[in-house]
């Protein structure tokens, strides 16, 4: 976080310092990318040290990761708010705003139960203390004793999952393929959709760029509903692919009716806005967060959870892929007409549906089945 306001506090300072470089903007995407990418395998991995209930993961993990949505929103409204004093503001704010909670973080955050001394039973060590002469003993065996204790626990660790073996793991490939495409879409609209709506008249009127950043924030606020309702689902059904699947499938006539109808006045825009969020952003969602920890800790692997952070850092990272891709060709394609680009949004959510098929047939055998 710390090194995430440092980028960003970069490319705010090229705006006072009048850097032109292309060079030097693309150094300092690249170096953003880098150092944010490195966040999301961790803090899954820790929601999952913290939560590890299947049962009710999927509603936790929905619940907790609204928090992208919230940040989507703060950062649109922010950047939006002080862009009227130079773009470099829009950088330099949310700069300090990561920096100063890079720190909070690191002064609060308790990654594991285990530093908090909870759960910690495999690490106890029975003391028989019978006679005072044990006693007596006690106090000269005691560091003889943590040392053991401290190898003990080392030799317990599980062996780090390697990135192959992770991709090999049942599940994985077809989750991090569709979740290359779904994010695809989902960042398509975090990064063109104010930009959409600025230069797409609105019931005859064609918004300022302050009001069509606020106004794009009603797709993440849907994405906030949309990730509750599929973790919420997914734990009622047990079935985390028929979950995706669904609102992957309700995303298609959701985009369509959006681009078709979204113009005709503001409450059709927003309702309809809002309604695309919801379920483009839930299996979004679902997938990143309570996917990415069944995966990580699924039998296959015995428990292994340091397995957690590389299968979530596969997912999430696979997914990163399509979330540059999206933006990057939405910018070619929408030179040739927005129809274009709906299209392209369309036919990526086919494809991430494609790779879930198999996963979602075998939960719904699996479910037949076990009621006969």
């Amino acid at each position: 976080m710390l090194a995430s306001g440092a980028t960003s506090a970069a490319l705010g300072a090229a705006y006072f310092l009048g850097v032109h470089s292309l060079a030097f903007f693309l150094a300092a995407q690249v170096a953003s990318g880098v150092v944010q990418s490195a966040g999301w395998p961790c803090v899954v991995a820790v929601v999952g040290n913290w939560f590890g209930h299947a049962s009710s993961r999927g509603t936790i993990m929905g619940v907790w990761n609204s928090h992208t949505s919230v940040g989507n929103i703060a950062g649109s409204v922010l950047a939006a708010a002080v862009l009227e004093f130079g773009w470099g503001w829009s950088f330099l704010v949310p700069a300090f705003v990561i920096a100063a909670l890079g720190v909070v973080v690191l002064v609060f955050l308790i990654a594991h139960p285990m530093d908090a001394g909870l759960d910690i039973e495999e690490m106890e060590v029975e003391m028989n203390g019978g006679s005072g002469e044990e006693v007596e003993l006690l106090g000269e065996d005691k560091k003889e004793d943590e040392d053991v204790l401290e190898v003990e626990a080392v030799e317990e660790l599980p062996r780090a999952i390697g990135f192959l073996e992770a991709w090999r793991l049942p599940g994985v490939a077809p989750f991090a393929f569709c979740l290359f495409f779904s994010k695809l879409v989902a960042y398509t609209f975090l990064y063109w959709l104010p930009f959409y709506i600025r230069h797409n008249a609105v019931a005859g009127q064609f918004l300022s760029h302050k009001a069509s950043g606020i106004l794009s924030v009603v797709f993440d606020i849907g994405g906030v509903l949309g990730g509750i309702s599929a973790g919420l689902l997914s734990d009622k059904i047990g079935a985390r692919a028929v979950t995706s699947a669904l609102f992957l499938f309700l995303s298609i006539p959701a985009l369509i009716l959006y681009r078709t109808y979204g113009s005709i006045s503001m409450h059709h825009n927003i309702g309809l806005m809002f309604l695309a969020g919801y379920f483009v952003n839930g299996p979004y969602s679902l997938i990143t967060t309570a996917v990415a920890t069944d995966l990580g800790t699924q039998d296959a692997i015995k428990g292994n959870s340091r397995a957690l952070a590389t299968v979530s850092a596969i997912i999430d990272g696979t997914g990163s892929v399509g979330a540059a891709l999206g933006p990057l060709l939405t910018g070619y394609i929408s030179t040739r007409g927005w129809n274009n680009v709906f299209f392209m949004l369309i036919v990526s959510i086919s494809l991430a549906l494609v790779f879930l098929i198999r996963l979602a047939k075998d939960e719904i055998v699996s479910k037949i089945s076990a009621r006969h």
